[in-house]
């Protein structure tokens, strides 16, 4: 493999920028700041930009079954990522009903492999949990699966109640895995959700009134007692407000181990695009569902202040004219999820940095080095670091375009942020050193990504992953 010299660019890293230069060697970071070339090498000219981590979304689904149909898959949509600076993504393995932990890791690992534009870890989402399921936690840690997620949502389908989100956590605790949390009340959501149906109140709007702020709250409230009952970690998924981002703070100022994410499109959307004219406002229903703009800001302070600690997009993409469409007449029956994959990084550089609500430096934080350490994937990716592996996103912050369906890479019929106006692009991405983007292009292939084993927990923080109580973790999961 030939060397790769970025040359002149402003280096920027989770706790610096500065001036220099990084050499590339075998696909990884040999030399960062002053390079002595040792050989020939490919030379990026970086002058003006910025050279940052790839960019690492913890929070995909690619090509998931929700509401009878299936989101946009692997081979689109992991290029559309990497157009937009991502090199890593998370996704979550769904446990089919019936099935195991081993079989949906196995499952979604065929989906990828050989369909990726860029490397790929993979969290396992358990929806059927039997006692035998739980058991299995340690074997999909040594299968690099080291994060284990819970739906307290999506009731009759993928949600568990708190018996088995107890046991899970203390089975995690024990085998070293972090357990991720959709906090969501599922009983008052359904209760809700029919109430509102058989008043006649059917459009998309009312998806928003059904799961409204304080079944959140209660949830991330409830999660967050349970898991100081475990001494287990906990990962909060989109934090959509600032009444369940104040469950997060006052846990952490307690001393718990607690982190919570939210979303693009909790930072920059709001409720109002749901009320959108005729059957519009479908294309914005996610869950949880887009609140009152009034709680933007509080999440953008979140971040600046490190009570949340990372942004994923929650990209879970359908087209709107064939698959939200299927919610016609009915909001509950509308797939749940939206695009952003693309412009997400474009757009915390415009709104975050370009606006003054966060640093440089903390974007790359909370894009990259965070979630690369939450996730198992630190100190190989998400850093810019002798030894690390060669995942760069040179940055050109000049310029300006305006989003559009009609030129994105993503596979869908509209762009959840139409017409909003970015600052900058980013114009090379290199994967472990090879150029997957070429100013602004994409020169890659399907073939350039890899499944990346991520590491545990504890081995990311330092910290013991037994749980003490041996006897009290077998008794809970064998109840």
């Amino acid at each position: 493999m030939t060397a790769v010299w970025v040359r002149g660019g402003m280096i920027v890293t989770a706790s610096d920028v500065f001036a220099g230069d990084v050499w590339i060697e075998d696909g990884v970071i040999r030399q960062v700041g002053v390079v002595r070339p040792s050989g020939e090498a490919h030379v990026i000219d970086a002058t003006g930009m910025y050279v940052m981590p790839g960019a690492i979304d913890e929070h995909t689904h690619m090509g998931m079954p929700f509401n009878g149909t299936v989101s946009a898959d692997w081979d689109t949509e992991t290029i559309a990522a990497a157009i937009g600076g991502t090199t890593t993504i998370v996704d979550f393995a769904i446990q089919r009903r019936g099935g195991t932990l081993v079989e949906a890791i196995e499952t979604w690992r065929n989906k990828a492999d050989g369909r990726t534009a860029i490397d790929y870890g993979l969290h396992v989402a358990i929806t059927d949990p039997r006692p035998e399921v739980i058991a299995e936690i340690p074997e999909a840690v040594k299968r690099g699966v080291t994060t284990v997620k819970v739906f307290m949502a999506y009731k009759g389908e993928m949600m568990v109640d708190d018996t088995a989100l107890f046991q899970t956590l203390l089975a995690a605790r024990e085998a070293g895995a972090l357990v991720m949390v959709h906090a969501e009340n599922g009983d008052a959501v359904v209760l809700l959700q029919d109430l509102l149906y058989e008043a006649n109140k059917r459009a998309p709007r009312y998806h928003a009134e059904s799961r409204p702020l304080e079944v959140e709250a209660e949830a991330t409230r409830r999660a967050i007692a349970l898991a100081k009952l475990a001494d287990a970690p906990l990962f909060i998924v989109h934090v959509t407000g600032r009444e369940p981002m104040e469950e997060i703070r006052r846990a952490r100022h307690r001393g718990q181990r607690v982190y919570g994410e939210t979303c693009p499109q909790y930072l920059l959307l709001d409720e109002s695009y749901l009320a959108l004219p005729g059957f519009e406002g479908a294309k914005y229903v996610c869950s949880p569902p887009l609140r009152h703009a009034s709680h933007q800001e509080a999440l953008w302070t979140a971040l600046a202040e490190g009570v949340l600690q990372t942004i994923g997009t929650d990209h879970c993409s359908f087209n709107f004219r064939e698959q939200k469409h299927m919610g016609r007449d009915d909001f509950r029956k509308i797939p749940n999820g939206l695009n952003g994959i693309e412009n997400w990084v474009q757009l915390i550089y415009t709104y975050g940095v370009c606006q003054g609500r966060i640093s440089l430096s903390r974007m790359v934080d909370l894009i990259s080095t965070q979630p690369a350490k939450l996730m198992g994937l630190y100190p190989r990716k998400g850093t810019l670091a002798v030894g690390a592996d060669a995942d760069l996103l040179v940055y050109d912050p000049s310029g300006s375009a305006t989003i559009t369906a009609q030129t994105q890479h993503q596979n869908s019929d509209y762009n959840a942020y139409e017409g909003f106006v970015v600052q900058g692009k980013p114009q090379w991405v290199l994967l472990r050193g090879n150029v997957i983007v070429q100013e602004g292009a994409y020169v890659g292939s399907l073939r350039d990504g890899e499944f990346v084993p991520c590491r545990p927990y504890s081995a990311a923080y330092g910290e013991k992953a037994p749980f003490e109580s041996r006897t009290l973790q077998a008794e809970l999961v064998d109840a």
